[in-house]
């Protein structure tokens, strides 16, 4: 089972860095990914994204200047702390993830579309029960495109 599921990485991580590959200019994969978590979770304390990328806080800072330079990312306070720093997805950033995923989602259905239609099937419970023992977060009513 472990066999199966690290050669279903390899492919998993090949398309993930081909739809990629039309951003790298804009990007790095790690800030790509602090978009996706903030695309999924919605605006987040720069600590809890910290976490949530196992990065130490002043990595996250960092990142965070980058993606605001960039226009990808906004900084705000919370309302209930002023102390507390939130970051949010700007239009541009969200529409960066929303192409990285337009080109994943593709890529992978040509992937599925080859497999026999009784094992595509069998596919989506065991995928959503794995994502889920992973501790990823419900879909929320658009894919993250991150797997």
């Amino acid at each position: 089972m472990v066999d199966a599921a690290l050669t279903a990485s390899r492919v998993l991580v090949a398309l993930a860095a081909r739809s990629l590959a039309a951003v790298e200019d804009e990007v790095t994969l790690a800030q790509y990914r602090a978009l996706v978590v903030l695309r999924g979770r919605g605006p987040q304390p720069l600590q809890a994204l910290a976490h949530e990328l196992h990065v130490v806080p002043s990595t996250a800072t960092r990142m965070a200047d980058r993606l605001e330079a960039k226009g990808l990312v906004v900084r705000s306070v919370a309302d209930d702390d002023r102390r507390l720093v939130l970051l949010a997805l700007t239009k541009d950033g969200s529409a960066l993830v929303d192409r990285v995923t337009r080109v994943r989602r593709r890529e992978l259905a040509k992937v599925i579309e080859g497999m026999p239609p009784a094992q595509r099937s069998a596919l989506v419970p065991s995928l959503e029960a794995f994502a889920e023992a992973a501790g990823e977060v419900p879909d929320s009513g658009w894919d993250l495109g991150w797997a």
